[in-house]
């Protein structure tokens, strides 16, 4: 007699068209089964109105070393495609069945000079051949050299700046990035001649943590800090009691001294925002339905921006936050200004993000603890170099120290 389980996996399958099940014999990893099976049916609706593209998307997979042809279906209004109770961009929910199980946005994934249809390209028809997309790898960072001797006139206008500013001051950075010369720091007199057995190479390494994240309400702090070890990181306004790693649920934390607009706004989190850290880049996404706003020196400076311009991501948008090859190019470039010059560059490894509630020129709000709710991200990779680099440094001119 057939056991109720196997009756209810023949009936399972019953369901099931021999073409869905094909494809999903090269199905990657054990998670999701059902999610992954309604993936390809739907997939296999829309090609088999399309003649030959069966049979091109099974040769892709089945040979997965050949060239192979483009696999497209048609874009929707929003990019988007919905699978059960999900919606995600079509090439990354197939190159998560196929390929990659663990891959969480498109971030990840760069389009092959082969494909003629990317997602990218917002053609009316979008790719989603799994083979005709790469996975982001992170680079590997040049070591920063420190030079064993000062280079820097002490009485240099950017060092003499730095002494009078304060913590919210204008950066020491000029808008089109420092000089690569070694020496042009020196309004005065002869830099040293630096050899090469005098510069000692600091190695950037990646942390068990790659950022913290500190929830605020006004200037207060509230509840513990969120240290991330998964590189996508979802901080909402939930509640969630299974204590998530991949998840900072807002709706948890409690504040005697809430007031009715903090509460309100915490209403209107819902989704919150979603942190990536792919290929030495961070990005932020909008996955509440009201905006949220974002300082970040690094993203500032790449754009040409004001150090302390606040940028506004609407819901639905992200946006490159922090690159780790900016980062290391102007550390780089940094240690021959000196000390206090390399030690400024750590205000670039914390950005500050607010829901629903702007700050800056554009706001009556001119500062980000005058939002009702907000988040400090420090970048712990960074800030780690960073501290690595003015150890070797050794003590700067002006006694300062270092936050890490």
């Amino acid at each position: 007699m057939m056991s109720s389980t196997t009756t209810s996996i023949t009936s399972l399958f019953s369901f099931t068209s021999p073409a869905v099940k094909r494809l999903l014999g090269w199905k990657q990893g054990d998670e999701e089964e059902k999610w992954a099976e309604k993936a390809v049916d739907s997939l296999v609706k829309k090609l088999k109105k399309k003649k030959g593209a069966m049979e091109d998307l099974e040769k892709a997979l089945s040979c997965p070393g050949q060239l192979s042809k483009c696999v497209t279906i048609p874009r929707s209004l929003d990019g988007r495609l919905q699978v059960s109770h999900r919606k995600g961009l079509p090439h990354v929910i197939y190159c998560r069945v196929w390929r990659w199980p663990d891959l969480q946005s498109h971030h990840e994934l760069k389009a092959l000079d082969c494909c003629e249809f990317p997602f990218g390209s917002k053609q009316k028809d979008i790719c989603i051949n799994p083979y005709h997309y790469r996975r982001v790898e992170t680079p590997v960072l040049p070591p920063v050299l420190v030079p064993r001797h000062s280079e820097f006139n002490p009485q240099h206008s950017l060092l003499a700046k730095f002494r009078n500013a304060s913590l919210h001051s204008e950066p020491l950075m000029p808008q089109n990035g420092y000089s690569n010369s070694p020496g042009s720091a020196a309004e005065s007199g002869s830099p040293f001649h630096v050899t090469q057995t005098e510069l000692r190479p600091v190695c950037y390494e990646e942390p068990e943590y790659w950022c913290s994240i500190a929830y605020y309400e006004l200037n207060n702090r509230v509840g513990e800090t969120f240290h991330a070890s998964s590189r996508s990181v979802l901080v909402d306004g939930f509640t969630d009691p299974s204590n998530n790693k991949n998840r900072f649920c807002l709706g948890l934390l409690s504040n005697v001294n809430r007031n009715s607009t903090i509460e309100h706004t915490r209403r209107h989190i819902g989704k919150g925002l979603h942190l990536y850290y792919v290929g030495g880049e961070v990005y932020a996404e909008c996955l509440s339905d009201s905006s949220i706003f974002v300082q970040s020196r690094n993203c500032n400076f790449q754009h040409g921006f004001h150090a302390t311009t606040v940028c506004k991501i609407p819901s639905g948008c992200s946006l490159k936050i922090f690159n780790n090859q900016l980062f290391a190019q102007l550390l780089s470039q940094s240690v021959n200004h000196g000390f206090e010059v390399v030690y400024e560059l750590t205000k670039m490894c914390t950005i500050r993000m607010s829901f629903v509630k702007g700050w800056g020129a554009e706001y009556h709000r001119q500062d980000v603890t005058s939002t009702p709710c907000w988040i400090e991200v420090h970048l712990h990779g960074p800030l780690q170099w960073l501290d690595k680099v003015l150890t070797q440094m050794g003590s700067p001119h002006n006694p300062i120290s270092s936050v890490s």
